[in-house]
């Protein structure tokens, strides 16, 4: 934050917007008021749905045609954008204002070169020739940490990493030299170690340019790290504001504090269960008269379901809408039941490792990319997207599986459950080898193994039922001898994972995110599996809803003796869901150890730098971390470094490393590391 900066960039005064529907006026935002100075990072956060982007769309002028803004003001240097014409804010917008989109694939065109979509706002707000657009394309890319920038230029966004992308819509969005930017979830799709890259890049061009900044994310380690002011949504409305420092050291609305306590945490010892925000947010078609958190609060009072909570200034810059928020401040979140006692530290199951379940032996799973004729002399190229891959499962125990987007760790998942072909190794499950079986055996193994896949409304038939969805595995592999006993063991289904039987009849989109995880969860359930792959199953869920789902996957084990293969990029809910870890690189595996030895002291350089790359959610804490950035990319698998494959990007890597390729050898017991200089 410039400290010399007196008055305000950004003001958003009581903002209303809404939009008409088929079936009713959707009250998107509701009497939001925030400022923004030059050279300031605020975050917006809360769940999916509160009115975060709505409200950043609004600013920007960008709404659908349903919805409209019907009161309230937004000032940009004291002149109201919502009152200007179109040509006068067409000029503004990505000239003095410009927007980081969450998905870089669909914000670029992918029929214009990089260098094009850069140069055009350069032509068209400045005036620039085509030579001086393209000189300051080249500096932007190189600005933003992009290698080879003069050839870069004339590629195409496909030809691009996703962090790569996400940095190009950056240098976009920088391309005018704005006086604000506002970033809608910038690194949601982004490996740790990326997003950390990003969030410094941009924490710093806020500083070295005086650029103000709207960060909107629900990744609370990402506030702590980068930002100077939290704004709290809830349905549509602001929870709380204030400078992140004093809304983490102490929250002021139940809300607030039901965030902070759902999210894991890599500086906290692991607790039994992570603590939960139960139900879900209102629908805002018809919210309810009061506050708007009060169905889901334990520290509700009928005067909340009465009334409306205004916002009240409790101190200099700190705001909160609840009307117990004093009590809040004096007594704290556990007097008034937010919050429950300390658990201890989690207990230790107890695996019979005498035997494993699933026994992986040097599995290699690589693809053939080819492209064009054999006859005009297409080259043959090859992606070892798991190269000699060994480890054990054992029952009742989750084995987690951790690295970057791009190593192989969806590969090996897929590949477990035969829907990609191995190329050499071996699988044995339960004493049978299943490398190559099919038929029948096929079946069988199948129907022992199932699946929870990252996107449940992808992975969901949109045009079947709830009911249908669940049951017709029971039908297909005669589990149930009719359709009314498989609708009966639906119902049975749906409640163990927590949902209604009235659901039966729902089709996916007429539910929630968190709902829609929980029905596939319960469709892998139906098979009554003994091993479970889950693939990312928590990543594109909100933190509160996050830990719903993790302490369903734990508590299903326990009741059932599930054994899961735990496939995240979210290093500490790794840690608390999992026994075990094995962390991937560009298809290798660089160690395998215990959780609690691992996150203690994790021997390979990888593994330290993605564990230094995950941010707490404490703002004090992370003015006092050294943040070591782990550079570049990874590598392409089309052409993978000699020597270990990590050696271009690793702080330790001297000749021998890219000479010689290292063997996983156990260095101590149970630790496993593939690093010659351990």
């Amino acid at each position: 934050m410039n400290p010399a900066a007196s008055s305000w960039l950004l003001e958003v005064d009581n903002l209303h917007v809404h939009f008409h529907t088929s079936r009713g006026v959707v009250r998107a935002v509701e009497g939001i008021s925030y400022k923004v100075r030059a050279g300031e990072v605020v975050a917006l956060v809360g769940e999916s749905g509160c009115g975060k982007s709505v409200s950043s769309l609004a600013i920007m002028r960008l709404l659908a045609q349903s919805g409209r803004v019907t009161h309230g003001r937004i000032l940009f240097e004291g002149r109201d954008l919502l009152t200007i014409s179109e040509d006068a804010m067409r000029a503004i917008r990505g000239r003095d204002i410009a927007m980081i989109f969450q998905d870089p694939m669909t914000s670029l065109n992918p029929v214009l070169t990089v260098g094009f979509q850069i140069c055009e706002p350069l032509l068209l707000h400045l005036q620039m020739t085509p030579e001086a657009a393209r000189a300051r394309a080249y500096e932007l890319l190189k600005m933003v940490g992009i290698p080879d920038a003069e050839s870069r230029l004339d590629q195409y966004p496909h030809q691009f990493s996703g962090g790569m992308r996400q940095r190009v819509v950056i240098a976009i969005a920088l391309a005018c030299n704005p006086k604000l930017i506002i970033a809608d979830e910038p690194t949601t799709a982004l490996d740790v170690t990326i997003q950390a890259q990003i969030l410094r890049l941009m924490k710093d061009l806020a500083r070295d340019l005086n650029i103000a900044m709207v960060v909107i994310t629900h990744n609370l380690g990402i506030v702590a790290r980068y930002a100077d002011r939290v704004n709290v949504m809830y349905a549509a409305r602001m929870a709380e504001q204030g400078s992140a420092a004093a809304v983490f050291a102490q929250p002021l609305h139940p809300y607030t504090a039901g965030l902070l306590r759902s999210v894991p945490r890599l500086d906290q010892p692991r607790g039994v269960r992570l603590e939960t925000i139960d139900g879900s947010p209102p629908d805002l078609l018809a919210p309810p008269p009061g506050c708007r958190f009060a169905p889901r609060c334990a520290a509700r009072q009928p005067a909340c379901e009465d009334r409306l909570p205004d916002m009240i200034k409790i101190s200099a810059g700190r705001h909160t809408a609840c009307l117990r928020s004093q009590e809040l401040e004096r007594d704290g979140p556990l007097a008034l039941g937010l919050q429950a006692a300390a658990q201890g530290n989690a207990l230790v199951k107890k695996v019979d490792r005498s035997t494993p379940l699933l026994a992986v032996q040097g599995l290699k799973t690589y693809f053939d990319v080819s492209t064009g004729f054999k006859a005009f002399g297409a080259k043959r190229a090859e992606v070892r997207a798991v190269d000699d891959l060994s480890f054990e499962v054992f029952k009742g125990e989750t084995v987690g599986l951790v690295g970057e987007s791009g190593c192989g760790k969806s590969t090996v998942g897929r590949t477990l459950l035969r829907l990609e072909k191995s190329t050499a190794g071996s699988l044995v499950f339960a004493g049978t080898d299943v490398t190559r079986v099919g038929g029948d055996a096929l079946k069988n193994y199948r129907r022992k193994i199932q699946v929870i896949f990252q996107d449940p409304f992808s992975s969901l038939n949109p045009r079947m039922t709830i009911g249908d969805i669940i049951s017709e595995p029971l039908l297909v592999y005669k589990l149930q001898r009719d359709k009314k006993a498989a609708n009966a063991k639906v119902r049975e289904l749906l409640f163990q994972v927590g949902l209604f039987d009235y659901m039966t009849s729902r089709y996916p989109h007429e539910l929630s995110g968190g709902q829609r995880q929980r029905v596939g969860i319960a469709r892998a359930l139906a098979m009554e599996p003994e091993f479970i792959v889950c693939d990312e199953p928590v990543s594109a869920l909100d933190v509160s809803i996050q830990a719903q789902i993790i302490n369903l996957l734990e508590d299903l084990q326990k009741k059932l003796g599930l054994t899961y293969l735990f496939i995240a990029h979210d290093l500490a809910v790794v840690r608390h869901i999992s026994d075990r870890v094995i962390v991937m690189y560009l298809g290798r595996v660089m160690e395998i150890a215990d959780r609690d030895a691992l996150y203690a002291e994790p021997l390979h350089p990888y593994t330290q730098a993605l564990l230094a790359a995950v941010p707490v959610p404490d703002p004090v804490i992370e003015a006092q971390r050294e943040h070591r950035m782990l550079g570049g990319e990874v590598p392409s698998p089309l052409a993978p470094p000699a020597g270990c494959v990590f050696h271009t990007r690793c702080p330790l890597a001297d000749a021998a490393c890219k000479a010689e390729r290292p063997a996983l050898r156990e260095v101590r017991a149970g630790h496993f590391a593939a690093c010659i200089k351990i």
